[in-house]
């Protein structure tokens, strides 16, 4: 089992700390509900994995990450975690960005081999997978065959749990992104991408966390690329819904900050 985490340069803080995100033990447990609305990870028993996200939370990314590995597999989705909301982010070496990117994909390929009931492990492996792909160009990664492992892991991570909000926005934004990459028909025929599925799975994840920014950014990205200027203004109405949105952790906060980048003036 691959737990070590080789010891490297330090990375970028995160550059808006608010003491609202530092979490005690007690107060994570009481809010662990609301701050995993999306990808409805378990509790943690564990007070050590609960402490690695709590780091999380608090925006200490990387020490979230080497404490969540140090765990082995019980500490992984919160190294996982954070790991790739900071390569996502905050970290600007690309090379580094996608290292970090392939080496959490490789780890969820190896839990999901140990846990094939956690839907986090299926998850999480998208989403990094997803991410390297925009880093590489999506038409390459097509092209290497991640597009058809990013589906299925998460049409997977559905399986195991159908109210994944995290899962329906990532299966939305990747139909989106093939079918603006490759068109209507092939992304049909190769990937199982359609327009009406990409906005299903979108709106899916709103339904279920109506407050989240993340998926109104995602679901008026999705909306550009799926049907041009012809929805402008629910692509603005999204964005404003999000840069308003209240950041409960770190996490929220970058998701937040994105949308107000988005939004004009």
């Amino acid at each position: 089992m691959t737990s070590s985490h080789a010891a490297g340069p330090a990375w970028a803080a995160f550059p808006h700390p608010d003491k609202s995100y530092r979490y005690s033990a007690a107060a994570l447990r009481k809010h662990w509900a609301q701050l995993h609305r999306g990808d409805r990870e378990p509790l943690p028993q564990q007070p050590a994995v609960l402490e690695a996200w709590r780091l999380h939370h608090a925006g200490d990314f990387q020490s979230a990450c080497e404490a969540g590995l140090a765990l082995g597999m019980d500490g992984w989705n919160a190294a996982h975690k954070a790991a790739m909301i900071h390569a996502h982010y905050l970290e600007t070496d690309p090379a580094a960005r996608l290292e970090r990117l392939q080496a959490v994909a490789r780890r969820c390929a190896e839990q999901q081999k140990a846990r094939p009931t956690d839907a986090n492990a299926f998850y999480l492996e998208a989403y990094a997978l997803g991410r390297y792909s925009q880093g590489i160009s999506v038409v390459q990664a097509l092209a290497q065959g991640l597009g058809g492992r990013i589906r299925a892991a998460l049409e997977r991570a559905l399986e195991i749990d159908a109210q994944h909000a995290d899962a329906h926005c990532a299966l939305g934004a990747f139909q989106a992104e093939v079918i603006d990459k490759v068109g209507a028909l092939v992304g049909r025929l190769s990937y199982g991408a359609t327009r009406d599925g990409a906005a299903a799975h979108c709106r899916r994840a709103l339904e279920l966390v109506p407050d989240s920014a993340i998926f109104a950014v995602e679901w008026a990205r999705a909306m550009e690329l799926l049907y041009g200027p012809s929805r402008r203004a629910e692509v603005q109405r999204l964005r404003s819904q999000a840069a308003a949105a209240t950041a409960l952790d770190a996490m929220e906060r970058l998701d937040v900050e994105l949308a107000r980048s988005l939004v004009p003036g």
